[in-house]
This record gives structure tokens, C-alpha cells and sequence, in this order.
């Protein structure tokens, strides 16, 4: 049984093409013309061993939010239909995953009652040219169109850089 599936997500404000591969390497090919969020998807790709290709031009030149958001939509959406009946794929899964002096943890519930819990706080506004406001917002998305249940808590850090990433890297 093939794990796959594609998504194009087109708004008013942006158009997005997703594929992913549940049983990939974790090869990726990111493009959302957003540098930070590229480096977090990758990082996602990586380290779940999904593969995973994202094209998305949006009206970056207003902010990133559309961007931002119809990005976690697209590749929850995605990876929802690649689950497909989710046979296989074991409910509860959690991971505490350290990076430099940041600690953070994930548990997530694939019940199809999606609800989000974000307990990361950030010192700085931006991560390169990203509000990190945004990174909260693709998580919500993330979580809201792949249905699951996700808790992301950072216990410690200073580096709001390690912090995000960290983030990503538990979610993988």
C-alpha cells in the first residue's frame, strides 16, 4: 500500500503544491520563498523520514502570515490523506528531543480530534525575517488539517532559534 499524496492548496492570498511520502527517506524539496520556515520544514522532512516536497508562492510582500499558515494547512491536509485509514500507524507517540541548552517535548494523540497545546515562549519578535508569532499559527494548522492531537511544551532554553527548531525536530 502506497503512503502518498498530494495537496494543492490555492486561496486568495496564496497557492501551495504538497507531496508527501509516509514511507520516505526524508528527502525533501522546500520552497515557501520564507527562509526560516524552510530551514524548519527540511528539518521536519529529515528527521521524520518523510519525504517531503512543498512549492508555495504567497503574498509574502504584505507579511508571511498566509504563507505561513496555508503551509501547516497544506502539509497536515497532506499527510492526513496519506495516513489514509491509518492502519498501521501506532496512535500516541511522544518525544523529548535536546538541542544545545533547549529541551523540548512532544506528544501528540492521531485521533482525528485535532487540538493544539503551545507552551513555547520566545525572547525575540523575529527569526530571521519570520515573526515568531507565525510559528504557533503553523503548529495550530498543522495539527487542525492533519487531525491530531499535538502538545508542544519547551521545558527550558535561551536560544529562540533552538527553541523553534527543536520544536520541529520533536514533531518528527
Amino acid at each position: 500500500m502506497s503512503r502518498k499524496a498530494k495537496i494543492q492548496r490555492k486561496t486568495k492570498e496564496t497557492n501551495i503544491s504538497v507531496e508527501v511520502n509516509l514511507d520516505g527517506k526524508g528527502k525533501y524539496q522546500i520552497k515557501t520563498k520564507i527562509g526560516f520556515l524552510d530551514h524548519m520544514l527540511e528539518q521536519l522532512s529529515k528527521h521524520s523520514l518523510i519525504d517531503i516536497k512543498v512549492f508555495a508562492k504567497g503574498d509574502t510582500h504584505i507579511d508571511l502570515h498566509h504563507t505561513t499558515e496555508d503551509t501547516g494547512i497544506a502539509i497536515g491536509e497532506a499527510i492526513k490523506k496519506a495516513a489514509g485509514n491509518r492502519k498501521g500507524i501506532k496512535r500516541y507517540a511522544s518525544s523529548i528531543i535536546p538541542m544545545d541548552e533547549t529541551l523540548t517535548r512532544a506528544s501528540l494523540d492521531i485521533s482525528n480530534r485535532p487540538y493544539l497545546i503551545w507552551k513555547v515562549n520566545l525572547k525575540v519578535e523575529k527569526l530571521g525575517e519570520m515573526d515568531t508569532e507565525l510559528f504557533k499559527e503553523w503548529f495550530q494548522a498543522f495539527s487542525q488539517a492533519a487531525g491530531i492531537t499535538l502538545h508542544i511544551e519547551n521545558i527550558y532554553g535561551d536560544n529562540s532559534h533552538h527553541k523553534i527548531e527543536s520544536c520541529f525536530k520533536a514533531l518528527a
